[in-house]
């Protein structure tokens, strides 16, 4: 391995410290986007990040090399775990000679107030230090599991999620929160899909950019705002056999149509800072990774902001055999495109002799330098370095636990409901069983610090509150016999999913089926509740059981919400982000797969020689964007406002429509989620049999008529090649724009690519 010119590549250091260079368009590649499609593309300069360039090369000049060396090192506080340990000493002590960039997982407003008085009162030049913390769905309120987000199809709650979370936050002394998480997945045996959005990168895509601007606002240095953290890049998702940490193997052109798009939209969104990804990359390490790191974020999407390295990421590019020391991690690392060192030290140790070495160069140095300067002064701590601890935010307020309730609410699926068995009417005599009915594990993975100290509310508590004075509500297996419905509440606890905490067996664990088989034995009607993190398989109980509510973990009012679904004062409008297999065995099963040259034909059932497997279905037990609703809806037929467009229009930013009616058909007023999905049946590149590219949650009355339009441009149409260095075509040729309810949408129109 050659030490490279240890800068970055086209860009000189001069470029990016006055912010030189086009602003990416909204045409062919700077529009491949999945949501930027709507101009220039959305620069951290917009959020401040190049404000200050005179005080920041004005500060690089007067800095040491270890002082220098120092911004790029992030040390762990008390309690943190893992590679390195606690390192709070040594975090006061680098603070104090001004050789520390960044603290992690430091929590409360008088911790870092007095941490950040010894970096700025005490150390030579008064640079402050920058806080991070894990605050994945929540600080003190905890919203449901960012995959539980996603399912509600709506972005809206992930914004407020994030703008509720940056409150708490900030107000305790957090400027940067590593999130939000955007790994695209195929693979529900990885416990990290609880993290993500699913299976689909446009819609991960408009999730990412939301939560973005959630947390971030219009103002970085707003005292109730925090720097965003894109992660993990790239291509986490693709771990082989969902085990965590594991190698990822793609081409080019899934890296760039698959995994790359929602990184892009939350950057065009302004988000600050990126984290590199555990995994390697086609035999290269994430952290080692100048193609990804450098070539596409830093040079092609002009990214300005900070990237850091996940915990101990840098030192381990030794056990990837990828290093063979320390001082080759630190120099690898930095030279590919890493601007913060998190946890491990190899940057610091070994800095010194690396640049007098030439093993790395001292304009990368100071470039990575002005990346983590550039984000604390958007961040205003040169100009406020002190949280105000008169006004920290001790609890979840009553509007944050309401906009959690309702999150919690929007994001369940009605997955079954035979029989009209849901909503449970009034004066029902209801028992509640099951191991997580009166359970508090509802929190999820990552649930902050507020999911030990504000446990959430129970299912059993919320079922009793919904069904109001006088109502028969008894817990407890025992109680069956005297109830008219039965809700039994499985799944699984917080630590079965989330980081390393991958599974072979996505069944309920423990003896929970056989709960649910002896309460069919009863012969009445029940209803079973999932508090999950993960897509499961169900096929095993499925058929005995009238009515399936999807709940996934929900957060700190998940009791309440979960009931306001069950009573009907909400009706479930939400869908599934990620498919649901039948069996294990049929992973990777997802609804965007390329189709083979002996595709599985539904209507050709005696065909035995096509892709699938001798002893399950080839189809998911549920697709994506499924879900059901109270009431009924009628999906019609897309129409497209052209029905022939040049390539060479659409590449220069020219867009067309496409018009979708719903009608509520039933008897109450609910939403429903409108789905758009393109197919180009001949390409150069074979392409994915879906490909979802618009979607809408619409509420309607009853017998409610709407027109759902979605406008489609080059980002939509066209792909990217397995070409190295991006190549983005719009080809001639008809596509297919499929629109309904699900994945599974059959009513269809075309439009031609001239």
């Amino acid at each position: 391995m050659g030490d490279g010119d240890g800068g970055v590549g086209r860009r000189t250091f001069l470029a990016a410290m006055s912010g030189g260079g086009a602003v990416a368009g909204a045409g062919a590649a700077g529009a491949a986007s999945a949501v930027g499609r709507d101009g220039p593309a959305r620069r951290g300069g917009l959020l401040g990040l190049l404000g200050h360039e005179d005080e920041i090369r004005a500060l690089i000049a007067r800095m040491t090399v270890t002082e220098k060396l120092g911004q790029l090192q992030q040390l762990a506080w008390t309690g943190a775990t893992g590679p390195g340990g606690s390192q709070t000493a040594a975090a006061e002590e680098a603070a104090r000679k001004g050789e520390l960039g960044s603290v992690l997982n430091i929590i409360g407003a008088r911790n870092s107030n007095a941490l950040q008085r010894i970096a700025v009162e005490e150390s030579r030049l008064g640079i402050p230090l920058l806080f991070g913390l894990d605050v994945i769905h929540g600080f003190w309120t905890t919203f449901p599991i960012p995959l539980a987000q996603a399912a509600s199809f709506d972005p809206e709650v992930a914004r407020v999620d994030g703008e509720v979370s940056a409150k708490e936050a900030r107000s305790h002394g957090t400027h940067w929160t590593f999130a939000p998480m955007m790994d695209v997945t195929h693979e529900p045996r990885w416990g990290r899909i609880a993290e993500s959005c699913g299976e689909d990168p446009y819609l991960t895509a408009v999730f990412a950019a939301a939560k973005t601007r959630g947390y971030q606002g219009d103002d970085l240095s707003a005292p109730d705002r925090v720097a965003a953290c894109a992660k993990h890049f790239v291509a986490y998702g693709g771990a082989e056999g969902g085990r965590d940490y594991n190698t990822v193997d793609v081409s080019e052109s899934r890296l760039r149509n698959l995994y790359l798009p929602p990184f892009k939209a939350a950057l065009d969104a302004g988000c600050a800072t990126v984290m590199a990804s555990f995994n390697t990359l086609s035999g290269i390490p994430a952290h080692a990774n100048g193609h990804t790191l450098t070539e596409i974020l830093k040079e092609d999407w002009e990214f300005e902001g900070l990237v850091v390295s996940d915990w101990n990421g840098v030192g381990e590019l030794l056990p990837h055999g990828f290093a063979a020391d320390g001082a080759e991690a630190g120099r690898i690392a930095l030279n590919a495109g890493v601007d913060m060192e998190m946890v491990s030290t190899h940057l610091a140790d070994h800095g010194a002799e690396l640049l007098a070495a030439g093993r790395i160069k001292e304009d990368r140095l100071d470039d990575a330098v002005a990346r983590v300067l550039r984000v604390k002064y958007a961040l205003g701590l040169f100009a406020q370095p002190y949280v105000d601890e008169s006004a920290v935010v001790e609890v979840p307020t009553a509007a944050a636990r309401k906009a959690a309730r309702e999150a919690a609410a929007r994001s369940t699926v009605l997955l079954k409901n035979e029989g009209g068995v849901l909503p449970i009417a009034a004066g029902t005599a209801v028992a509640v069983v099951g191991p997580f009915a009166d359970s508090r594990d509802m929190q999820g993975t990552w649930a902050g610090p507020g999911g030990e100290k504000f446990p959430p509310v129970s299912v059993l508590a919320g079922i009793r509150d919904a069904a109001g004075r006088g109502a028969k509500v008894t817990y407890g297996v025992g109680a069956t016999e005297r109830a008219d419905l039965i809700v039994v509440v499985v799944g699984e606890g917080a630590k079965l999913s989330g980081e390393a905490a991958s599974r072979s067996d996505l069944g309920l664990p423990g003896g929970q089926e056989g709960l649910i088989a002896a309460v069919a034995a009863t012969g009445k009607p029940f209803v079973v509740v999932l508090l999950n993190g993960r897509p499961l398989t169900i096929g095993n109980w499925l058929e005995s059981a009238p009515a399936v509510l999807e709940a996934w973990h929900p957060g700190i009012e998940g009791g309440n919400a979960i009931a306001d679904v069950l009573y009907g004062k909400v009706n479930p409008g939400g869908k599934l982000p990620a498919s649901f297999p039948r069996d294990v065995g049929q992973l990777p099963v997802h609804y965007n797969h390329e189709n083979t040259g002996r595709p599985y034909d539904p209507a050709s059932p005696g065909n035995t020689f096509i892709t699938g497997y001798l002893d399950v279905d080839r189809t998911p037990q549920f697709p994506f964007g499924y879900g059901l609703s109270y009431t009924t809806f009628e999906i019609g037929t897309p129409r497209a406002s052209v029905a022939r467009i040049a390539a060479a229009d659409l590449r220069r930013g020219e867009t067309f429509e496409v018009e979708v009616p719903v009608r509520n058909t039933g008897d109450r007023e609910g939403d429903e989620v409108v789905q758009l999905y393109l197919h180009d049946p001949v390409a150069t590149l074979v392409q994915p049999v879906r490909r979802l590219r618009g979607f809408e949650r619409v509420t309607l009355g009853v017998g409610e008529r709407k027109t759902v339009r979605f406008t489609l441009g080059a980002a939509d149409i066209g792909f990217w090649t397995n070409a190295v260095d991006g190549r983005f075509v719009v080809e001639p040729g008809k596509i297919e724009l499929f629109a309904g309810a699900s994945s599974a949408a059959r009513e269809r129109c075309g439009v031609v690519v001239e």
